[in-house]
């Protein structure tokens, strides 16, 4: 079964339709992983343990927090509109790779994100961050991230699925 494709001009205006009105409202770029961290530290500062680099987080929840909804709610959208497509816990290419196996899948889906977390707090940026927003401001910082981003993406894929059987979803 193929998917239907949305179209790539129109999500790339919307993205900077989007970004535009970050700027203009929020006086801030495009940003996901800020909301990580303030929340930890506003969880932490109660119990002594916002040290170091938490301990600089303002202790409140900003404004990215609407960013985490509107991504979950931007993925719930999509899902309710392409409805040519049956929900998965375990997509067949990663089935085909390390079995059925639901939890080994959320294991896997959970540690990937934290370490795309801790990648993007260490680069002091996420994807957002540095691949739409960085970019649109043509920092030089942000080109490079996304290319290494880019690479190391293409490089993981590769490592974890193979150029054999490929399975298109």
């Amino acid at each position: 079964m193929r998917r239907a494709a949305w179209n790539p001009y129109l999500v790339g205006a919307g993205i900077g339709v989007l970004s535009w009105i970050a700027f203009l409202t929020a006086a801030h770029p495009l940003g996901i992983t800020t909301a990580y961290e303030k929340t930890a530290a506003l969880f932490l500062a109660p119990l002594g343990l916002a040290a170091g680099y938490l301990a600089d987080q303002e202790l409140v929840l900003g404004w990215e927090w609407a960013l985490v909804i509107g991504v979950f709610l931007g993925a719930l959208l999509s899902a309710l509109l392409g409805r040519d497509r049956e929900p998965s816990t375990v997509p067949p290419m990663f089935a085909a790779r390390f079995g059925p196996s639901r939890a080994k899948r959320l294991a896997f889906a959970f540690a990937g994100g934290a370490l795309m977390l801790f990648g993007a707090r260490l680069a002091d940026g996420c994807t957002s961050g540095h691949g739409i927003s960085g970019n649109l401001q043509l920092a030089a910082s942000s080109w490079v991230f996304t290319a290494v981003f880019a690479v190391v993406s293409v490089a993981t894929g590769l490592a974890l699925f193979g150029r054999k059987d490929r399975h298109h979803v």
